[in-house]
C-alpha cells in the first residue's frame, strides 16, 4: 500500500461536537419556553425539529441546501450572508421568517398562538447556539500528533459564512490545516466526487496516499469511496451501519487513526 501523505477531516461531529451544541441549545431555549407556556421542553423540542424540517423542505431553496449540505437546524441560526450563489441571498431573506415560523408552528401545535414569543425564542436559539462551540476531547491531541507528519485538509459542507463562524468560535483549529474547503464556496458538497478531487488537487496527493475521516456515511464516506480515497468512519456512538456504504475503516475514537496510518504505510 502507498504511504499516507495526507488526511482530510470533516468538521461537524468529527472535530467539532455539533450535536452537543445543538442539543444543549434546544434544551436551554425549550426550558425557557416551558416556563412561559407550560409546554414540556422535550415535547416542544420534538415539535420544533419537526416543523423546522417541514418548512425547510417546502422552500424552493431546498434542492440547493441539499446540494451544498446545509441542514434545517443550521438554518435556525445561520445568517447566510456569505457565498456568491444567488440561493444564499434567498436564504438570507428567508431565515428571519423561518426561525419565527418554526417556533410559532411548534407552539401552535400545543394550542399556544403567540407570534411574539415565537420570534423571541427563534432569536434566543440563534444566540444560544453561537455561545456553544465545542470540540471533542481528542481533537487537538490528534491534530498535534499529525501536524508536520502529513498534510491536513478540512473538508466541510455548509454555507461559507456559517462554517467560517463555527471556525472563528474555535480560532486555534484552522492553523493546523494546509487547506480548508467549504462546500458553499466550492459550489458542490460532499458526497459529490468533484469536491474530493478538488481536495486531492490542492493537496497534491494521489487518492491512495490520502485518508478521509468523517462521521457521515452518506457524505464523507460515500464521496471518499467514489474518489478512491481511503475512508475512515468515526462512529463514536454506535450508529447503525449501511449495507450499501461500507467504509474502509470504522473507528470510535480519532486516536485510532494512528494505527491505520502506520499499518498502511508499513504494508
Amino acid at each position: 500500500m502507498a504511504v499516507i501523505k495526507a488526511v482530510c477531516f470533516d468538521l461537524d461531529d468529527t472535530l467539532l461536537w455539533d450535536e452537543r451544541s445543538v442539543s444543549e441549545t434546544f434544551q436551554e431555549v425549550c426550558q425557557k419556553a416551558e416556563a412561559a407556556t407550560g409546554i414540556k421542553a422535550e415535547q416542544l423540542e420534538e415539535a420544533v425539529r419537526r416543523e423546522a424540517r417541514k418548512l425547510y423542505e417546502s422552500y424552493d431553496t431546498f434542492a440547493f441546501t441539499k446540494l451544498i449540505g446545509i441542514n434545517p437546524f443550521e438554518g435556525l441560526w445561520a445568517k447566510f450572508d456569505g457565498g456568491t450563489q444567488p440561493e444564499f441571498r434567498k436564504l438570507q431573506q428567508l431565515v428571519p421568517a423561518y426561525r419565527r415560523d418554526s417556533w410559532y408552528q411548534a407552539l401552535l401545535s400545543f394550542g399556544v398562538d403567540d407570534a411574539k414569543l415565537a420570534e423571541e425564542l427563534g432569536e434566543l436559539f440563534a444566540a444560544e447556539r453561537r455561545a456553544r462551540p465545542y470540540t471533542y476531547g481528542e481533537t487537538f491531541k490528534v491534530l498535534n500528533e499529525l501536524k508536520g507528519k502529513v498534510k491536513l485538509l478540512l473538508l466541510t459542507n455548509g454555507c461559507p459564512s456559517l462554517q467560517q463562524e463555527k471556525l472563528d468560535g474555535v480560532p486555534e483549529l484552522v492553523p493546523y490545516f494546509d487547506e480548508v474547503i467549504i462546500s458553499g464556496s466550492f459550489g458542490r458538497g460532499k458526497p459529490d466526487v468533484s469536491i474530493f478531487r478538488h481536495a486531492l488537487e490542492l493537496l497534491g496527493t494521489a487518492p491512495e496516499e490520502t485518508i478521509m475521516v468523517g462521521d457521515k456515511l452518506t457524505t464523507d464516506i460515500k464521496g471518499a469511496l467514489a474518489a478512491g480515497i481511503t475512508s475512515v468512519w468515526i462512529n463514536r456512538d454506535g450508529k447503525t451501519k449501511d449495507d450499501e456504504i461500507i467504509p474502509d475503516y470504522e473507528i470510535g475514537h480519532l486516536s485510532e487513526l494512528f494505527e491505520i496510518i502506520h499499518n498502511r504505510s508499513a504494508s
